[in-house]
């Protein structure tokens, strides 16, 4: 009997890093002609893609995450453009569709990072409890 498997399968990861290596490329070699995308360098940070590899929900930051919002709508205005190019990269039976999120994970890292600085927390981390 084998152990019910959680999250997502092995396929549904591999395809959401190949959109992601996909999307990067794109937007390194600025292909996507947007001024506001040409003046920013934006990291893909991850690829999520739904079970049936329809829906792509795609995590990204631009450098220094200096303007991010205009980031993220230049980024959806042309999202018709990007779905093309990754439906033909990847050649799957069909064209994923596109979601473009800022990933605050960052942000999450460093404000963990400042609360453990903190000297109040420093001193209750430093008690010995023996």
């Amino acid at each position: 009997m084998s152990a019910p498997t959680e999250g997502p399968s092995v396929r549904v990861l591999r395809v959401g890093e190949q959109v992601r290596h996909i999307l990067s490329e794109i937007l390194a070699r600025g292909d996507v002609h947007d001024d506001v995308l040409d003046k920013h360098v934006v990291s893909v940070t991850e690829v999520r893609m739904s079970p049936d590899l329809r829906h792509a929900t795609v995590f990204i930051k631009p450098l220094l995450g200096k303007d991010e919002a205009a980031v993220l709508k230049a980024l959806r205005t042309n999202t018709a453009y990007l779905q093309r190019e990754v439906a033909t990269r990847t050649k799957l039976k069909y064209a994923a569709r596109l979601k473009f999120l800022a990933d605050d994970s960052f942000d999450e890292g460093s404000h963990i990072d400042k609360l453990l600085r903190d000297p109040k927390v420093q001193r209750d981390l430093d008690l010995d409890p023996s």
